[in-house]
């Protein structure tokens, strides 16, 4: 193979490489956390920023050993939502255990907390 071939060959695989890795981040998650404003409970929020599904974690006692994360999966309406900008916002109320997720685009809000074994989320609403 000629060498101008060889250098075609490696600028087209160096260009398909560069165009994989720059499409690559955009395919990730973007997660954001937030802890519950309550002073006396260790959870954590997860939010999908992307489609605005919430989970939380907290840490748990387990006798002989340093502990467990106990982790709340999506239930009822904390769920992936239509598809736009998500965010946290804690009400800074020190007995609050919730938080709110925020539609950044259209302003709605939705009260999201722990009940039973689910984070769960009301209604949203403007």
């Amino acid at each position: 193979m000629p060498l101008s071939a060889v250098r075609i060959l490696f600028s087209l695989a160096a260009t398909s490489l560069a165009a994989t890795s720059l499409a690559a981040p955009a395919l990730a998650a973007n997660y954001e956390f937030l802890a519950a404003p309550q002073t006396d409970l260790n959870r954590v929020y997860r939010l999908d920023s992307a489609s605005g599904e919430i989970v939380a974690c907290q840490y748990g006692l387990k006798e002989g050993t340093v502990g467990v994360t106990i982790c709340y999966p999506a239930g009822e309406g904390a769920g992936p939502q239509a598809g736009s900008e998500f965010g946290l916002v804690s009400s800074r109320h020190e007995r609050e255990a919730g938080v709110f997720r925020v539609d950044k685009r259209s302003g709605v809000m939705s009260i999201c907390y722990v009940l039973r074994d689910n984070v769960v989320c009301t209604a949203p609403a403007k």
